[in-house]
């Protein structure tokens, strides 16, 4: 215990004893083990309401002294294990005595999850498979936003769609970004505009866990939901550090910083204010394309949240975050007075954006939750000399009503959702008047019942329906269905899923290629709102071993079949991008296996892979959907030897071949990508004052995808096609400067450029 610490409880002893009028204090001691009877050193030992704490020594016993008599809440945490808290009884006069046992974070078989049925409930109960991954997960390969850290979670991939900006989105299961919902909280905040640059402003600092649905999810959580949701559950203050630092830097000369601070304003109020900033300010051109490897980045994040402690345990609190970015790609010799100019080739893009999301129980007997959030996004940016100036403001709100009755599990809800949109595209023009906005405003109420039904203690149905009333479209009408049966142990898990999916396009809030490069945007029609309907089956079985730890088995089958799916033709013609509704269908279908293997050794194994077929049929043909790999594999291996406080973290995934666009018949490049693979690794050593340091190896392969590629931007010498003679088709035309007949394009993109990279990084948490 080093002499601030030992000082602050002195004062916080004589405030206490000062309160209690004299009363004498006596100790509570004890022994911290693991499962398997190791002692666990450095453990934080507290009792937060008396604001008293202590350290256990190397051989895991703890001694707080300095507690009145009463009836307390007995806190313990240490990194690796699940927070144990525990009620004790002092008189004031002879020592208590309390043993306790950790367990890890990955021994817990029936953590609570709210995403599949919008209320917390076991993750084995649940009817709908939720995946759930803990901030130690992401800690193994650390990155500066959520949109890197999921890169190691089966079946989801954060997708480039820019070689230039190095905008992206998030795959599920092999379907683009805008059919998946990510929300914070419960509250969807991240759509539209941000669907593109909001992932990247979400620090991993203020993640407690985070919950993947794949497929089905219409009911609760509307029409945006068709191949799965990420919910971001953010720390809760009252658990929090006093103070978390978390900074690392890498060899590329990339920063990353997050700070959290716990503020208790009285014993019934916290908040959590947290701030993390990203730079990354150093050109670098390995490819020698006369371009950025990477786009560099000015970013800062800030966030608060507030829970208030309410009579009967009454929920309220709310969270604000804002978020500035200024990032630009683009020739190196590139500079800000050539913004928006055709002198020298950028992509800058300025991002202003706040966010509000909270949630209030009703005080009134029955259990009824008023949830609501509203978002502002600002951007401002150039594609070379094509400026792109957009507004976005979505206010939405939720009332539920949660009852059980008998065997009947009820929850009903309202909702109301209200999008403003404005740019300077041809989509909010006037159709009378071109150089007149008509920004878009829609309207979309809704409201679902859902009813979980407990056949027995195996059996459990869940029956769902929704209905929305878009201003535009019209009605939409979303049933769903679940089932679940599980073994009386619970270590066997069936799980069938069936839904109806209903998506809306903004083609160019949602696909960044809309924008970049010299493509021309073309639509074949006014676009229809899309339908699909979805299926899959989950199997989860559990195996625990007599010598201690756990291996867990998780296989799904999933199949969605789409009407009217809005698709981008990039191969009609190399100048330009035609969207329209697809005259036929599409179809998205796989597998997927996880793997997780915790031994009592400290070996901890997680591995996954997905195969998948994502395509469409118009007039009797099939079509690979661009950018899609029909296979990809994740693992994240980890040994902590715990006498040592070091852990050795090895993390990767695999991708298979993705197809890709062209520009021509003629164009050199291959029409597929090849196999790849990113591997990372880092050791880490924990300290007993609460400090970590880590460091590693990012891309350990050194592997980049222009390697076996004559380039991966088309005509990077020549941008803006000065240099490109056109024929009388329009089209562009061989000559001995350009043998391809080829424009400047930087689509053909499917991984990130950036090869291998140092990094090391320090953490901080002081209770």
């Amino acid at each position: 215990m080093n002499t601030n610490y030992a000082a602050g409880i002195a004062v916080a002893l004589i405030v206490i004893s000062l309160a209690v009028n004299g009363q004498v204090t006596s100790s509570i001691r004890g022994s911290i083990t693991d499962k398997n009877g190791d002692a666990v050193p450095w453990t934080t030992v507290s009792i937060p309401t008396l604001k008293i704490g202590t350290t256990a020594d190397s051989t895991g016993i703890y001694v707080l002294t300095g507690v009145p008599s009463g009836n307390w809440e007995l806190e313990v945490k240490y990194v690796g294990y699940q927070p144990y808290r525990t009620k004790i009884h002092t008189n004031g006069t002879t020592p208590a005595v309390k043993d306790i046992t950790l367990m890890g974070e990955s021994a817990s078989l029936d953590e609570v999850v709210v995403s599949g049925t919008m209320k917390e409930v076991s993750k084995l109960d649940s009817p709908v498979p939720v995946e759930v991954y803990t901030a130690k997960f992401f800690k193994a390969n650390p990155a500066p936003s959520v949109f890197d850290a999921l890169q190691n979670i089966n079946g989801v991939r954060p997708q480039l769609n820019c070689n230039i900006c190095n905008t992206g989105d998030i795959h599920i299961n092999g379907l683009e970004g805008p059919y998946t919902m990510v929300l914070i909280d419960g509250m969807p905040i991240v759509s539209g505009l941000s669907t593109v640059y909001g992932l990247s402003g979400i620090p991993q600092s203020l993640i407690d866990r985070v919950e993947i649905v794949k497929g089905p999810a219409s009911t609760l959580y509307g029409s945006e939901a068709v191949g799965g949701l990420i919910n971001i559950i953010t720390k809760n203050p009252k658990t929090t550090p006093l103070l978390a630092v978390d900074a690392f830097g890498t060899g590329w000369g990339e920063v990353n910083a997050d700070v959290a601070v716990k503020l208790t304003v009285s014993n019934n109020v916290q908040s959590l204010l947290g701030a993390n900033y990203f730079n990354y300010q150093n050109p670098i051109d390995n490819n020698n394309d006369h371009f950025t490897d990477v786009t560099l980045q000015h970013r800062i994040s800030l966030f608060n949240k507030w829970n208030f402690e309410r009579k009967e345990n009454r929920v309220f609190s709310f969270a604000a975050r804002y978020i500035y970015e200024d990032r630009w790609g683009g020739e190196m010799n590139w500079a800000p007075q050539y913004r928006s100019g055709d002198q020298v080739y950028g992509e800058s893009i300025y991002t202003s954006r706040w966010e509000l999301f909270g949630t209030y129980q009703l005080p009134v007997k029955e259990h009824i939750l008023f949830m609501f959030s509203a978002n502002g996004h600002d951007q401002n940016s150039a594609y070379g000399n094509t400026p792109f100036l957009a507004d976005q403001y979505i206010g939405f709100s939720q009332l539920t009503w949660n009852k059980a009755v008998g065997s009947h599990d009820l929850l009903a809800g309202l909702t109301y959702r209200y999008t403003y949109y404005d740019d300077n595209t041809v989509v909010t023009a006037d159709s009378n008047n071109p150089d007149v906005n008509n920004p878009s405003l829609t309207k979309l109420p809704g409201i679902f019942l859902q009813d979980e039904i407990a056949l027995n203690g195996q059996h459990k149905v869940l029956l769902g329906a929704r209905y929305d009333y878009n201003s535009i479209h019209g009605s939409i009408l979303t049933p769903r269905v679940n089932y679940k049966w599980n073994s009386t142990d619970k270590n066997n898990v069936i799980r069938l899923s069936f839904g109806n999916g209903y998506r809306v396009a903004n083609v160019f809030t949602e696909d960044h290629s809309a924008l970049t490069g010299a493509r021309e945007v073309l639509f074949e029609d006014e676009l229809k709102p899309e339908t699909s309907w979805n299926g899959n089956v989950n199997l989860v079985k559990k195996i625990p071993f007599t010598s201690g730890g756990i291996i867990g088995f998780d296989a799904t089958v999933f199949y969605t079949y789409f009407n009217n799916k809005i698709i981008a033709d990039y191969d009609s013609d190399a100048t330009k991008i035609f969207f329209g509704n697809l005259d036929g269908h599409a179809i998205s279908q796989g597998v997927s296996l996880n793997v997780d293997l915790a031994l009592m050794n400290g070996l901890k194994l997680n591995a996954g892979a997905t195969a998948m077929d994502v395509y469409s049929v118009e007039n009797g043909e099939k079509t690979q959907q661009l950018f899609t790999e029909k296979f990809t594999g994740v693992w994240n291996a980890s040994y902590t030897i715990r006498h040592l406080g070091l852990t050795l973290d090895y993390t990767g995934n695999l991708y298979g071949p993705m197809r890709l666009p062209l520009l021509s018949d003629d164009d050199p490049r291959p029409d597929r990508s090849p196999w790849w693979s990113i591997q990372n690794i880092q050791v880490s050593k924990a300290f007993g004052n609460g400090m970590e340091i880590y460091g590693g190896i990012k891309n350990l392969l050194n592997w980049t995808p222009n390697k076996g590629v004559p380039f991966l931007i088309a005509r990077s010498h020549d941008p803006f096609d000065k240099g490109v003679d056109w024929g009388a088709n329009g089209q562009p035309v061989a000559t001995a400067e350009n043998p391809y007949a080829l424009t400047f394009d930087p689509s053909y993109v499917y991984a990130p450029n950036q090869g291998a990279r140092g990094f090391i990084g320090i953490r901080y948490s002081f209770y």
